[in-house]
């Protein structure tokens, strides 16, 4: 690795690569860092530029023109010299010799944590591109959780990327394109910088449709006189009318984008001829009394739109944006959509978590943008720590970054914002995980509701739990939110864990009790060295392996006991059980299936038989497969129900009725009456006098099955029930 001790001068590195840009750059930082920090800019430049000799972009120009055009970028929303320096560095790590030790005895440590973390992870093997994408992805957010700078530089990188894609290959322009759609530009979104969203969902649209995004662009610029009149004189009206009130006001009309124009017509299937005729207009004023003042003043000329008023000023959004928003009956038959803000919030509207960039170091404190953005970032954080993925956390991220959201007070008058289409049990998990794990329904402005039920904004909401509730499968179906979604399948995954571990001690316990032996026997080195060698981090691992069937008991039993694997001799079968049963009480779900060969259910007599990733699958003792598992006694597992066993389980009946209209009916009622539920109905044989139908019901055991039976055969229709 070659050594950047040296470099003293521009001259080092030959004719300077960029010196209008840097020229530029430095004019600009002038502006508001001290001249030191200036010159601490130029000194990154130059080690960055002799880093990147020799290396040229796909345009042909000199590679160091990119990072200092991501560093001119951040310097137009006025970024801090450390961030200045990182950005001309960004890509130095990953694509020159040059050390992470120089930059941090250059610069400073913070500067090298920056770079490292916009540093992407192409060096690492990964199984395909999606993978290798999402994994950079996380390594991005984590390094956003120690620093939000970081993302600064990244969304600064990929918009220049994106100003300059026309000389990559077309399919990776369409690759590129659709990644800043669906995740650069949201987290621009998300972190309230307009500006820089609006760009690059301008640029990614011109990529990915170029034909639609010229289509619309001609006919933004081509707009016809009298619309152009039209918006002149609703302007001045609006500007007469708050001069009457003297109000002291920026007015501008404002066009929309063609990535908006293009979303609206998708979203509300509108004609492109719908969408842009709509006037818009922002006016600024200094104050926040002066806001509603200037409402009153426009509401006056114009009427507004029935629930078209929306006050972001009392509630902000999620990224810190805070507006007026208001849609009046204009003089053409046209909507006036009309944003009212004082000036501090268009800075933040514009730059989001850059605007007044304050870096918190030393107990300095941030804006109420960059706060926000340091909860929703390390709200990110806690669902990576249980994402099984980098592909399942970036799909939560994806699900973070909804531009709609619904605002929602807790019982304390608390706002929290959820995504669109959030449900009560997403507002438990916001309020905290374990209020999610353990709601049973909600209060939502005072009326009871199931949890699945959809809020709205502006709803008041309270969480009634209860210590039993824990969550189900079936609530990943309406869950919207990554918090909860993360929390739920969390939660899944450890119950099944520990139901795993909890079957597999007692099937272990069985195998070394045929040895003469029982767990608590065994040295604790031996267990620790068998442990090491099955390449298990602990004993609970092992125990949840065996119970999927991924490992034999009794051979791990012999494991333990004799320090090897011992084999019989002689053809003679070791003892693998005894006459002990497991006894199951249906709470071990997560891991036991009963087979769909013969449907046992309480009161059968049964038996297990050890299937690997599938676990201990229970049949039926008089099941036709149970003769061809005993030619495998190891795996076969001795099992009988509890006295006191929970759960509906699976049952099928061969059901021979008469063949006229309403059997069907009257057989279902049968079951209903007697408390089981009907899963599934199949006819299998129908001729002119009798029809054949096989029912699958659910049932709490024989006694209740024989219930069940009892009720079909006494319907007249039924000439048979038999169990299969």
């Amino acid at each position: 690795m070659s050594s950047f001790t040296k470099p003293q001068k521009v001259a080092d590195i030959g004719p300077d690569p960029c010196p209008d840009a840097v020229l530029a750059l430095e004019k600009r930082l002038a502006d508001y860092l001290p001249p030191d920090q200036v010159r601490q800019v130029r000194r990154a430049y130059e080690i960055g530029a002799r880093a990147h000799e020799g290396q040229t972009r796909k345009s042909g120009e000199a590679y160091i023109t990119h990072p200092v055009a991501v560093a001119g970028i951040l310097a137009e929303l006025r970024l801090d010299a450390e961030t200045l320096c990182a950005a001309i560095l960004h890509d130095a790590l990953e694509d020159t010799p040059l050390p992470r030790s120089e930059i941090e005895r250059e610069f400073s440590v913070t500067v090298a944590e920056l770079v490292d973390g916009v540093t992407k992870l192409d060096k690492l093997h990964f199984r395909d591109r999606q993978e290798a994408a999402a994994e950079s992805f996380r390594k991005m957010m984590l390094a956003m959780a120690r620093d939000l700078r970081v993302i600064l530089i990244k969304l600064a990188d990929r918009l220049h990327n994106m100003r300059t894609l026309d000389s990559m290959a077309a399919e990776s322009r369409r690759r590129i394109a659709r990644e800043t759609l669906e995740i650069y530009a949201p987290i621009a979104q998300r972190l309230g910088m307009n500006k820089i969203k609006a760009e690059l969902q301008d640029l990614g649209f011109r990529a990915l449709h170029p034909m639609r995004h010229r289509v619309i662009s001609r006919r933004i610029a081509a707009q016809p006189v009298m619309r152009r009149e039209a918006l002149a004189t609703i302007e001045a009206q609006l500007a007469q009318r708050l001069a009457q009130e003297g109000l002291r006001n920026h007015l501008v009309s404002r066009v929309k984008s063609p990535w908006s124009i293009y979303t609206k017509m998708k979203q509300e299937n509108k004609s492109l001829e719908q969408v842009l005729d709509v006037f818009g207009f922002r006016i600024v004023v200094p104050t926040v009394m002066q806001c509603y003042h200037a409402l009153g003043a426009v509401h006056s000329i114009y009427k507004p739109l029935d629930a078209r008023f929306r006050d972001f000023i009392a509630i902000p959004k999620a990224n810190g944006y805070q507006s007026l928003h208001t849609v009046l009956f204009g003089p053409y038959g046209a909507p006036v959509e009309v944003q009212i803000r004082t000036e501090d919030m268009d800075l933040v509207a514009e730059r989001g978590i850059a605007a007044h960039w304050v870096y918190k170091s030393a107990g300095a404190g941030g804006s109420a943008a960059q706060a926000r953005a340091q909860d929703w970032v390390r709200n990110l954080m806690d669902t990576q720590q249980s994402a099984g993925s980098s592909l399942e956390f970036l799909e939560n991220v994806k699900v973070d970054l909804f531009p709609d959201e619904v605002y929602l007070f807790t019982p304390k008058g608390d706002i929290l914002a959820l995504p669109r289409n959030a449900t009560a049990l997403d507002f438990a998990y916001a309020v905290h995980t374990d209020v999610g794990n353990h709601a049973v329904a909600a209060r939502v402005d005072k009326k009871l509701v199931p949890l699945r039920t959809k809020l709205s904004s502006g709803q008041s909401v309270e969480v009634i739990t209860a210590p039993s509730a824990t969550p189900g499968p079936q609530w990943l179906e309406f869950v919207v939110s990554s918090k909860a979604r993360t929390a739920i399948r969390h939660f899944l995954k450890r119950l099944e864990h520990e139901d795993a571990v909890d079957l597999g001690h007692r099937m272990l316990d069985r195998a070394l009790e045929a040895l003469e032996s029982s767990l608590d026997r065994v040295p604790a080195d031996r267990i620790e060295h068998l442990l090491a060698d099955l390449r298990y981090r602990r004993l609970e691992e092992l125990l949840a392996d065996i119970a999927l069937g991924n490992r034999m008991p009794a051979q791990v039993a012999r494991l333990m006991v004799h320090g090897q694997d011992v084999l019989p001799l002689d053809g003679a079968v070791l003892p693998t059980g005894t006459s002990e049963r497991i006894m199951i009480t249906g709470s071990e779900r997560g891991v036991l299936s009963f087979a769909a060969c013969c449907h046992p259910i309480p009161g059968d007599e049964i038996m297990g038989y050890l299937s690997a990733g599938k676990g201990v699958v229970v049949h039926r003792t008089d099941c036709p497969n149970v003769v061809e598992y005993r030619k495998f006694p190891e795996r076969c597992v001795p099992m009988a129900w509890d006295r006191n066993v929970e759960g509906d389980y699976r049952v099928a009946l061969r059901i021979e009725v008469e063949n006229k209209p309403g059997v069907l009916a009257q057989v279902a009622a049968a079951v209903a009456e007697s408390n089981s539920n009907i899963d599934a109905v199949e006819y299998r044989e129908r001729d002119v006098a009798v029809s054949v139908m096989e029912f699958a019901i659910e049932v709490r055991n024989r006694k209740h099955l024989a219930d069940v039976i009892r009720r079909i055969r006494r319907l007249g229709v039924v000439h048979g029930v038999q169990r299969l």
